[in-house]
């Protein structure tokens, strides 16, 4: 874990928990497992707070527990997870996936987990209709069933899973690893069940729920106070007590990766090739997992009987199509039988492989220019070359070459390699070879998108703290003018209390949220990246 890491958790921490949660949790995340009163006191935290920030940082899944090092019988100890914490950043992309896939309803159910951390099947059902209900017209109202539906395909699709059972989080640390006389107890493994060692993870409660969502009156708000007695009510009248649901970021990562291949082959060949390609993920989404190097084999029978309908394409035509992705330099469709008129695959490794490729050389043209980006793909296609094979190649004058050289050098980007004639390394018997070593380039690149997302969020927070005065303003009066509308007041009250901010006010207003929406969007834009080269790292420690 890298000091940018724990910077950018730290920032995350912060803006959606507060300092205090912020403040144990980067705490964690340096010192590593600790217990309870270690915690409150390096930190300097009354226990009280410390159990809080703990019971959140559990209750979204960013720390983990289980027994203390020195075996059974010593103090619980906590372990934050960075790349949960990490997470946090992707949450708006979660969001609009399941509304894109799922609808209005859909989205809410995302948002709803993911702000409580995990959430039972009918408070979940009971708050989103609520939510639709409210939004709608006077006299419509969401029905249960709708929400339930809805709910039970984000469920089917994996989008959503159970939580592992809390006593099977605390048996596996003591059970895991069973001590030897004469030798010391090893580290429990802190590590939650994955949802495979859980048969029921994807199996829905017998839920009843019957009516439709009520409509929030003003007068309801100290009724929200109580939401956690309502709510634990509710889930004991309901039939799923216990049973609590969880984002499946694996399964949402799985869709971004196959989105981000299908659009790869869309610009680099045409759509009939993307669709054909999206056809053989979404017919394998479900049956391959996160760590698999290939999607399971389909033959190029069951492909053209899962063509969408507008995809009106012969079958010579599809085995043509097959055939020019099979021999497209990408590599990222394989041939790996001939029975059913072939059988194909997904190269998942080398299609994370070829974006994580374009993305650094998109990186190196950006920031150096186009000859530099020529020299950068020239060392990527041929592994070792002299100086004067780059300027030869690349066809570069040779001081060019030389400046460009030894500025990807000194960036990191571009590593030189010795290699002696003879044992006493002298430099007129010594080959310079320049190399670029992708993974390594990867990792650098992805530490800088870390500092640079936390720069953006760093920005973001400083001018909303400039212009805290006048955003409190502004809200205090589209309050006003929602009682007003919602009670029928005239237009001249309503105009009178609209020109309570001055015209330079509204421009400073209008100012600011345009620089906040930007920088929210190039957070968005960043996390892109970050995906993609988080992707291509873990499918290289999985080969």
């Amino acid at each position: 874990m890298t000091a940018q890491e724990v910077r950018l958790c730290g920032l995350l921490l912060q803006e959606h928990f507060g300092e205090v949660v912020e403040r144990i949790g980067t705490h964690l995340l340096r010192g590593g497992a600790q217990n309870l009163r270690t915690i409150a006191n390096e930190t300097n935290t009354p226990l009280d707070l410390v159990k809080k920030s703990l019971c959140v940082l559990v209750q979204h899944g960013a720390c983990e527990f289980g027994s203390g090092r020195r075996g059974p019988g010593s103090p619980v100890e906590y372990r934050a997870s960075c790349e949960r914490v990490l997470r946090v950043l992707r949450y708006p992309r979660y969001i609009y996936t399941a509304k894109t896939l799922y609808g209005d309803t859909g989205e809410l159910i995302v948002e709803e987990v993911l702000q409580r951390g995990h959430m039972t099947m009918s408070n979940t059902v009971k708050t989103v209709a609520d939510r639709l209900t409210h939004n709608m017209e006077e006299g419509r109202s969401m029905e249960y069933s709708e929400v339930v539906s809805a709910f039970s395909k984000l469920v089917e699709t994996h989008f959503l899973q159970r939580c592992p059972p809390v006593a099977e989080m605390g048996t596996a640390a003591t059970s895991s690893t069973p001590a030897t006389p004469g030798t010391p107890a090893a580290p429990a493994s802190t590590a939650p069940p994955t949802a495979e060692s859980n048969p029921d993870c994807y199996k829905l409660p017998h839920v009843t729920l019957t009516g439709c969502g009520k409509r929030r009156r003003s007068s309801d708000d100290s009724e929200e106070q109580r939401g956690g007695k309502k709510a634990k009510m509710d889930s004991e009248s309901c039939g799923d007590e216990g049973i609590y649901w969880q984002v499946n970021f694996e399964r949402f990562h799985q869709h971004f990766r196959d989105q981000a291949i299908v659009s790869a082959v869309a610009s680099k060949l045409d759509q009939t090739s993307s669709e054909i390609v999206r056809t053989m993920l979404r017919m394998s989404e479900v049956t391959t997992t996160q760590t698999a190097a290939y999607t399971q084999p389909l033959s190029a029978n069951e492909i053209f009987r899962s063509l969408p309908p507008n995809y009106s394409i012969s079958r010579p035509i599809l085995d043509q199509y097959l055939s020019l992705l099979v021999d497209d330099p990408m590599e990222f469709v394989g041939k790996s039988g001939d029975s059913g008129g072939g059988m194909y695959v997904v190269n998942l490794q080398r299609a994370l492989a070829n974006l994580a490729r374009a993305t650094l050389e998109s990186v190196v043209q950006e920031r150096f220019g186009s000859r530099s980006a020529r020299i950068f793909r020239l060392l990527l296609r041929k592994r070792h070359l002299e100086q004067k094979q780059v300027e030869d190649f690349a066809m570069i004058p040779a001081k060019e070459a030389k400046d460009m050289l030894y500025t990807l050098l000194s960036e990191n980007l571009v590593q030189l390699q010795e290699i002696p004639k003879t044992p006493d390394h002298a430099p007129s018997r010594t080959f310079y070879l320049y190399t670029v070593n992708q993974l390594p380039t990867a990792r650098l690149l992805l530490q800088h998108c870390y500092k640079t997302v936390a720069n953006l969020i760093e920005r973001r927070l400083f001018e909303t703290k400039e212009n805290k005065r006048l955003l409190e303003k502004s809200q205090r009066i589209e309050a006003i003018l929602a009682s007003l509308q919602a009670s029928g007041a005239e237009p001249e009250q309503l105009t009178e209390v609209e020109e309570m901010i001055t015209a330079p006010e509204r421009q400073q207003l209008e100012a600011l949220r345009h620089h906040i929406n930007k920088l929210d969007s190039t957070e968005n834009q960043v996390d892109e990246t970050v995906f993609l080269l988080e992707s291509y790292i873990f499918s290289t420690k999985t080969k």
